[in-house]
């Protein structure tokens, strides 16, 4: 939900008009609304390379995983770990358009890691390939950008722990 939905829907339960704070949220909002699409388009033209890097970065940090026995052993097991990563920068780009938590809260969150731990995937390991693709990312952003999508990224890993 995007702050100006839950502005008025905030307001619309108490049967009152925005408050002023609210209205300053919304134009924040709208105001930076430009350089978030920006981000996020970053981010979705540069996805296949910044899933691809923050993998090789987790493999070489967590070679327990690609390993015999680990979950990202052989190439059917590193594409599917590979996939995760994606979805991981799939959510990240919605919570940055919608400059909120809230879609990668209820989309892609809702149960993860009890989903991983009954799959024996070492959520640990998880967290770190998205620390990844924050770090990844952040090379084709400007400093100001990964301000601002840096936060979306420490949700995810802050879930998964």
């Amino acid at each position: 939900m995007s702050i100006i939905t839950k502005a008025i829907v905030n307001a619309d339960a108490e049967a009152r008009y925005l408050s002023p704070g609210e209205l300053d949220r919304i134009k924040s909002y709208i105001a930076t609304g430009d350089r978030r699409l920006q981000i996020a388009q970053i981010l979705t033209e540069n996805r296949e390379r910044v899933v691809r890097e923050a993998g090789q970065q987790l493999f070489q940090k967590r070679p327990d995983v690609v390993s015999p026995g680990g979950n990202a052993y052989g190439e059917e097991m590193t594409a599917t770990c590979l996939r995760d990563l994606d979805y991981y920068l799939r959510l990240v780009t919605y919570g940055i358009v919608a400059g909120d938590v809230t879609p990668i809260e209820e989309i892609g969150l809702v149960g993860v890691k009890e989903m991983y731990n009954s799959l024996g995937t070492p959520i640990a390991a998880v967290a770190e390939g998205v620390r990844g693709l924050k770090a990844v990312a952040g090379g084709f952003l400007s400093a100001e950008d990964v301000a601002e999508a840096g936060s979306y990224f420490d949700y995810v890993v802050g879930a998964l722990q």
